[in-house]
């Protein structure tokens, strides 16, 4: 990280900017949403808790479910970074889960969640 500058503030609190490169910066405001469904002992070992966690923790928006079939799917949305970590400990999940197979497909959408929930 490169910082341009770091100014004293009233408070004596410091504030720091950095460089950004413009095509970071466009990968920072692009909002990308998944349609995502997992397979596998997904249900019954605590993964749509474990998944809302896990996208405060990286600042991911959208919903988690069960289905009557035994598996669970997910709509997240966030930047091309927040869905790959969600993507990435999706296959993983909790302890207890064992996830056989991931899909997951991008979605145009209109409607942006502003937080990530359990349906």
């Amino acid at each position: 990280m490169h910082y341009t500058q770091c100014l004293a503030a009233r408070t004596l609190k410091f504030v720091c900017s950095k460089i950004v490169e413009p095509s970071t910066m466009r990968t920072l405001n692009q909002t990308e949403t998944v349609y995502i469904h997992v397979t596998g002992r997904v249900q019954g070992v605590g993964y749509r808790l474990a998944c809302v966690r896990q996208a405060h923790m990286v600042g991911a928006r959208g919903w988690v479910q069960n289905n009557l079939d035994g598996s669970v799917e997910a709509l997240v949305q966030g930047t091309p970074e927040q869905v790959d970590l969600m993507l990435t400990w999706m296959h993983v999940g909790p302890p207890a889960a064992q996830v056989r197979e991931i899909t997951h497909e991008r979605r145009d959408i209109d409607r942006r969640f502003d937080r990530f929930e359990q349906l």
